[in-house]
Parts: structure tokens; C-alpha cells; sequence
């Protein structure tokens, strides 16, 4: 073989050798130039319903093999359609199809609301009334309704890998129920119908009807999930989900039977004294 014709073929190998490493360097490199982004992230919300983030690497849900899918579907509750079957503790859901349902910040993050006496169980997010809403992963639409009193126009979104989500305050519905839809489809538009003080949309992740809070999936700076899957986990999000106004113990009842017995105890001694 020619001198040069050896080099040649020796150049190619070795640049070949290289692009093979380098790509399988990249899903590495990917991952710890994200984890930093996470790490390096100020909290948005409730700092305690944050405690939900764990994740793993596991493996994936696979649509054919969901029992979910078609549980209830009937069902018009928001939380009660699961009503029935057992929730795992630990379950791994792939979030790795997720669009982002708008562009707009985080405004209000999920937990309890002490100025409204209630749960949070979502996320609002900014936009203006006839802004885009689209499906954050392939689904079909299992309700397509109004609520006066909370929601307004909202759909609720039983998706493949498992989830639902929960698009509220809508001025528009354009998906109609039982339609499927993928991921990044137009569903809906933005609005301010229902409970609401302000165009945005109020956006729920639930599983098996018990809600998570979507930050623990959904990074919102950067319009992408946190991680291809998400690690369920039924006593951590039971255990957000009951926090609340703290209870008033038996001792502080018992203090202020006390102050007013000893009110009482006063105002007879001043009569006694003026007589």
C-alpha cells in the first residue's frame, strides 16, 4: 500500500474513533450541564411542596401496558375518577414528551394559599386572554367543560404515559372531549373565566387523581421537564398535600377559659370594693 495512502486511511480511522466517543460523551455531558442548571435554580412557590423532586432512571411506563387509560373515562370529577384502585406508592411516569402548555412565567406557585383558606393545587401562569394553550403530552381530552365557581373553561387531559393534566380559566375551548391530541397541539385559549382574578392559565399534573406539584416535574425557566421520567411518590405528595393553617391545640382553648373565668373573678372584687 502507498506511504500516503496509508496515512489517509489512518486520519480517517482516528477521526472516526473520535466522533464515535464524542457521541457517546454527549448524553453525559447533557445531563450534568443540566443538573447544574436545576442546581442553580432560586425555588418558585411553595418551598415545601417542592420537597416533592425525586427522580430517577428508571424505567419508563409504556402506554400499551397502562391500565389507566381507560378507567372511568365517564367520570366528570377532576380528583375521583381513579376512585376505586389502589395508588402505588412509588411509580415512575415517562415525562419525556412534555410541550410546554404556554411561554408565560410562573406567577403563583402550588401549595396552601393562607389568604384564601385552600390548597393551590397548580401552577398559574401568565398570558394574555387569546393567547395559545396547547397539550403538554399526547392524551385524549376526558373533560371539556365550564365551572363558575373555580375553573371556568377548563379541559382535563388523560395522557399515555399515565398523567393528567388540568388547563383552567380558559376563554376558549377548541379540543372537544374524548378527542386525542398530541403533544404541542392548540387546545385551548387563554383567558380569565371562573375563579379567577386576571387573565392566566391555571395548570394541574395529577396522578390518579392526586395532585403533584408541576415544578417538581416541569422546569418553567426553561420550558423542558427536569428529566425524561418522573418518580411518583404517593406519601410525599399526601403529605404536601395536608398542610395547612396550623390546628388550634385543647391548651389554647383552655387559656382562654382561663382569662375569662379570671375576667369574671375581677369584676365581681371591684363590685365588693364599692359596696
Amino acid at each position: 500500500m502507498h506511504f500516503t495512502t496509508k496515512i489517509i486511511l489512518s486520519v480517517l480511522a482516528i477521526t472516526a474513533a473520535f466522533t464515535v466517543n464524542a457521541q457517546t460523551r454527549l448524553p453525559l455531558q447533557h445531563t450534568n450541564q443540566h443538573n447544574t442548571l436545576i442546581a442553580n435554580q432560586k425555588p418558585t412557590g411553595d418551598a415545601a411542596a417542592l420537597q416533592i423532586n425525586t427522580f430517577t432512571n428508571g424505567p419508563k411506563i409504556t402506554p400499551d401496558n397502562s391500565e389507566l387509560f381507560n378507567y372511568n373515562w365517564a367520570s366528570q370529577s377532576v380528583n375521583g375518577a381513579y376512585a376505586g384502585l389502589t395508588v402505588p406508592a412509588i411509580k415512575d411516569i415517562d415525562v419525556s414528551g412534555y410541550v410546554a402548555p404556554v411561554k408565560g412565567r410562573l406567577t403563583s406557585g402550588f401549595g396552601y394559599r393562607p389568604r384564601f383558606g385552600r390548597m393551590h393545587k397548580g401552577v398559574d401562569l401568565n398570558l394574555r386572554t387569546g393567547d395559545s394553550i396547547v397539550a403538554a403530552f399526547d392524551g385524549r381530552v376526558r373533560i371539556s367543560s365550564y365551572n363558575a365557581g373555580g375553573y371556568g373553561y377548563y379541559l382535563v387531559i388523560r395522557h399515555d404515559n399515565g398523567l393528567e393534566t388540568v388547563y383552567g380559566h380558559c376563554s376558549r375551548l377548541i379540543a372537544k372531549k374524548d378527542q386525542y391530541v398530541r403533544a404541542g397541539q392548540l387546545i385551548a385559549l387563554g383567558g380569565s373565566t371562573g375563579r379567577s382574578t386576571g387573565p392566566h392559565l391555571h395548570f394541574e399534573t395529577r396522578f390518579m387523581g392526586i395532585a403533584i406539584n408541576p415544578a417538581s416535574i416541569i422546569d418553567f425557566d426553561n420550558y423542558v421537564t427536569h428529566r425524561d421520567v418522573f418518580t411518583f411518590n404517593k406519601a410525599v405528595c399526601e403529605k404536601v398535600l395536608g398542610q395547612g393553617p396550623a390546628k388550634k391545640h385543647k391548651t389554647t382553648v383552655k387559656k382562654k377559659k382561663n382569662r375569662k373565668t379570671a375576667k369574671a373573678t375581677k369584676t365581681k372584687k371591684n363590685r365588693s370594693r364599692r359596696r
